[in-house]
């Protein structure tokens, strides 16, 4: 059965450290807008106190995450055990999102490795950690990391980013305004 905690207990922080994928919740304000669930992966999310994480968040085809965000801050982060015994946490809390402008990002940015591609840091700050079963998510085991983005990145280059940002990565689908469309409008990119 699930339980609620007001933060991460040190049992938490070493399930989260081992897993290989999580996955992040949003939704705009608008009950005709798109809930958006976000699979993550690579060595991208850091444990910054009991009660905030940041991950780096990478060039992708959309940017709803940032959106929602800024539109109302709420977003969930799941983590699932695929192997070893059963077990989900989830993270729920306020979003904000660091750009490469912003005075945090130095500090945050130096606790991880560098990944091509990266756009913005997401951190949430949560109030309630909520541990459940897991009892039906399959056991899968993990090969490897795909390569691909990161090579796409490479490839498009610094300059090929931001025109793709600018084309794919301004607004969301259901046309709110995201942080990086906001910067990338005011620098004329």
């Amino acid at each position: 059965m699930g339980k609620l905690f007001a933060a991460l207990l040190p049992e938490h922080e070493e399930f989260i450290a081992k897993q290989r994928v999580y996955f992040v919740g949003s939704a705009p304000l608008s009950e005709n807008g798109h809930v958006n669930i976000s699979p993550k992966g690579y060595d991208s999310l850091r444990v910054l106190s009991a009660n905030r994480v940041a991950y780096l968040d990478l060039t992708g085809s959309g940017n709803e995450t940032s959106a929602h965000i800024e539109e109302n801050g709420r977003v969930t982060v799941m983590f699932c055990a695929f192997d070893g015994p059963p077990n989900i946490i989830r993270l729920y809390g306020k979003g904000t999102v660091v750009l490469p402008e912003s005075a945090e990002w130095e500090g945050l940015y130096s606790l991880f490795s560098s990944l091509p591609g990266v756009r913005q840091i997401i951190v949430v700050d949560f109030d309630q950690v909520q541990t459940s079963c897991g009892y039906s998510v399959p056991f899968m085991s993990y090969d490897r990391e795909r390569e691909t983005l990161q090579r796409w990145s490479v490839q498009k280059g610094e300059e090929g980013l931001k025109q793709y940002w600018q084309e794919k990565n301004t607004r969301s689908l259901d046309g709110l305004p995201t942080p990086l469309g906001k910067v990338l409008r005011e620098s004329g990119e």
